[in-house]
C-alpha cells in the first residue's frame, strides 16, 4: 500500500510531465540540439542508461521485464533489443505517447508493452527483473525502500534502480530549491546517503531475501545519480 507521501509526490510527478516538461523532456531523450547544461545530463543519462542495461546481462530471451517510470521509452528499447518482453510504465500519458510514437518501425516494438500508471500498481503481475531508472529519486527514503519492497514481492531475478546521492553540492542545490516559488519547478529531488540507503533496506523485513550487490555513482556535469542492484541471496 502507498504512503501518503508517495500518492502526494506522484500527483506531484504525474502533473509537472504531462502539463510543465514534457516538451522538454522529449528533446533531452532525443538526438536533439540542447544546451551545454541539458547536454551534461543527456550523456550522463545516457550512460547510467548503458550501464543498468549492461548488468541486465547479454541475453534476456524470455526474461521479463518491468522498466519502472519508462519515460520515453529508451531503457525499454535497449532491453528488449537484447530479448526482453518489456512492460513499460509511466504516470505520464504524455511521455508515454512520445514513446509510442518512437517505437513505430523499431524491431523490438512488439516485444514492449507501454502502459500509463503507477508503476507499484500489482496488476502487472511479475517480473524476472525490474529497473528503475531515475523514477524514485523524487521520493523520500522511506518511500524508496517501501518501493524496492513492493517490486520484490513480484521479481524473481534482480532489482536495478537509481537514487541520487546526498552530497555537499546537491544538498545545497536542493536547499536552495526550497527557497523559491514552486510555480512551473520539478518535484524536488531527494538525496539520501549511500549508508542510510543500505540501512534501510537490511532494516527492511520485505527485502530479506535480497542483498546488495553493484553500486556505481555516475557524474556528468549537472547529472549525478548512483545505480544500485538488488540481487536474491
Amino acid at each position: 500500500m502507498a504512503s501518503a507521501t508517495y500518492e502526494t509526490r506522484r500527483g506531484q510527478i504525474e502533473a509537472y510531465f504531462d502539463r510543465t516538461a514534457a516538451e522538454t523532456w522529449a528533446r533531452l531523450t532525443s538526438d536533439a540540439p540542447v544546451s551545454g547544461i541539458r547536454a551534461t545530463v543527456r550523456a550522463g543519462r545516457d550512460r547510467m542508461r548503458a550501464t543498468l542495461v549492461d548488468w541486465l546481462g547479454a541475453d534476456l530471451g524470455d526474461k521479463r521485464l518491468l522498466d519502472a517510470g519508462c519515460g520515453t521509452g529508451a531503457l525499454s528499447m535497449a532491453a528488449a533489443a537484447k530479448g526482453a518482453e518489456v512492460v513499460a510504465i509511466d504516470l505520464s500519458g504524455t511521455l508515454v505517447e512520445v514513446a509510442r510514437e518512437r517505437l513505430a518501425g523499431d524491431a523490438a516494438a512488439a516485444r514492449i508493452a507501454l502502459h500509463v500508471g503507477d508503476m507499484l500498481s500489482p496488476e502487472f503481475g511479475c517480473f524476472d527483473h525490474v529497473v528503475a531508472m531515475d523514477s524514485l529519486i523524487h521520493y523520500r527514503a522511506a518511500d524508496k525502500v517501501d518501493a524496492l519492497a513492493q517490486f520484490a514481492a513480484r521479481t524473481r531475478g534482480s532489482i536495478l534502480f537509481t537514487f541520487a546521492p546526498r552530497t555537499p553540492l546537491l544538498g545545497i542545490m536542493h536547499a536552495v530549491g526550497r527557497l523559491f516559488p514552486r510555480g512551473d519547478r520539478a518535484p524536488a529531488i531527494e538525496p539520501v546517503s549511500e549508508a542510510r540507503l543500505r540501512a534501510l533496506i537490511a532494516a527492511e523485513p520485505r527485502l530479506a531475501a535480497f542483498r546488495v550487490a553493484r553500486t556505481l555513482r555516475i557524474k556528468s556535469g549537472f547529472y549525478t545519480s548512483q545505480a544500485m542492484e538488488l540481487v536474491r541471496r
